[in-house]
């Protein structure tokens, strides 16, 4: 399967395949709330084209180091380029348009149809007061086919369960056919089979050029990714590929050796590992 072939529901991001220098890039990210230093000195290149998850413990920093790459939270240092271009210079249609964002707890008016909180992902591409266009209509009709919510399109979203309304908001990231996706908790209330679906579609995304970042809690889906970046403490404590053993060594470190990762059917998956007993003292 080629990139340009691999899923016909995502147009191909030709400006991201061209780039040569990273997709999204952060140097000396410090991020503080309050008094208190969130993020420290973080580095981080991601380059077009690939899927990387962000692991660590509760509190390491994740959901921070996502909003402060998708330019959501002041930064008390340092700066995020996206496609070579400072973050924050960029005209914000611009960024909208090559940047799309799924955060936790998105909300969305009940009153709205599904059709109508999707077409939202459009408004970057649409004049002001411009109703909507074919291509419009195009993009949002595969986002919702793409996560299997084109049948619900004219349900208001307050009809819907969690996991359901989960899939309308990637619904509408989707539909704005971004470069690069940040999504912070994208399996949230999603069943076994809609998280399979969602891996489905992250891997069609990455085949057509784009680019994903995910913050996640299940450790064996994100060894899924094409890299895994490791948080601890508002630092970054390793970035690397999700096959490799140095990887896998810091995602036991950060989690104190509490995991195992194991091959398992041609994939890796994370186990909890019980903690070793205490040693009985000699008496």
């Amino acid at each position: 399967m080629t990139r340009r072939d691999a899923h016909p529901a995502f147009p191909l991001a030709a400006d991201a395949l061209s780039v040569a220098v990273p997709v999204l890039s952060a140097r000396g990210l410090y991020v503080s709330l309050g008094a208190t230093g969130v993020l420290r000195a973080v580095d981080l290149d991601l380059r077009a084209g690939r899927w990387t998850s962000i692991v660590g413990p509760n509190g390491a920093g994740k959901s921070t180091l996502l909003k402060a790459l998708a330019g959501l939270l002041p930064l008390a240092g340092g700066e995020v380029r996206l496609l070579g271009e400072p973050l924050q210079r960029l005209p914000a249609r611009t960024r909208a348009r090559r940047l799309a964002w799924l955060g936790q707890n998105e909300g969305a008016s009940d009153d709205l149809t599904v059709h109508d909180v999707a077409m939202l992902g459009r408004l970057p591409h649409q004049a002001w007061l411009a109703p909507p266009s074919a291509a419009d209509h195009a993009a949002v009709e595969r986002a919702l086919r793409s996560t299997q919510a084109w049948d619900w399109r004219d349900r208001p979203l307050g009809q819907l369960s969690g996991g359901e309304r989960q899939r309308v908001l990637l619904a509408r990231a989707l539909a704005v056919e971004a470069e690069v996706l940040l999504m912070d908790e994208p399996l949230a209330n999603l069943d076994p089979p809609h998280q399979a679906d969602w891996l489905a579609v992250v891997r069609a995304l990455v085949a057509q050029g784009h680019t994903v970042v995910s913050v996640l809690h299940e450790i064996s889906m994100a060894l899924q990714a094409d890299d895994v970046v490791v948080m601890a403490q508002g630092r970054l404590s390793h970035h690397g590929a999700s096959g490799d053993a140095t990887t896998h060594a810091a995602l036991k470190e950060v989690f104190e050796h509490r995991i195992a990762i194991h091959a398992m059917d041609g994939q890796w998956v994370a186990l909890p590992q019980a903690p070793l007993a205490p040693q009985a003292h000699p008496r």
